[in-house]
């Protein structure tokens, strides 16, 4: 059953992920808000911050004028925290969801990494499932 999966590797929301296309602006705007910069990455040519308040996490990262919509609920994905990526990739893939990739994903954040890969509901919103490598 999925929902016995989920619940098996999952430990709640981790961060929403919203993109912009002034990162100055948008690192003001948090930080006037309260939150604090958690980490600050290079993907590439991409910057990508992360910015906590209490348990609270937003990543936000420097985007296209298409992925960065700026319209009302333009919002990227809300990614869930998981401990095993792998595991619930294995599971949750071939049981009539939408996995949008054919692999667990990598990143290079934070101390050893990420994975991660996504899915896609039945409103085009993307649920992002990540593990933060320890």
């Amino acid at each position: 059953m999925i929902k016995d999966s989920i619940e098996q590797y999952t430990h709640g929301l981790q961060h929403v992920g919203i993109p912009t296309l002034d990162m100055t602006a948008t690192t003001d705007f948090w930080k006037k808000l309260g939150f604090t910069l958690k980490g600050s990455f290079e993907n590439g040519p991409v910057m990508v911050k992360f910015f906590e308040l209490n348990n609270l996490v937003i990543e936000t990262w420097e985007a296209s004028i298409e992925e960065a919509n700026q319209k009302v609920g333009a919002i990227n994905h809300i990614s869930i925290d998981t401990d095993d990526a792998e595991a619930l990739f294995a599971a949750l893939k071939g049981n009539d969801l939408n996995v949008l990739n054919d692999e667990v994903q990598q990143l290079p954040f934070w101390e050893n990494g990420i994975k991660f890969f996504n899915i896609q509901g039945p409103n085009q919103e993307i649920v992002e499932f990540c593990e933060i490598v320890k």
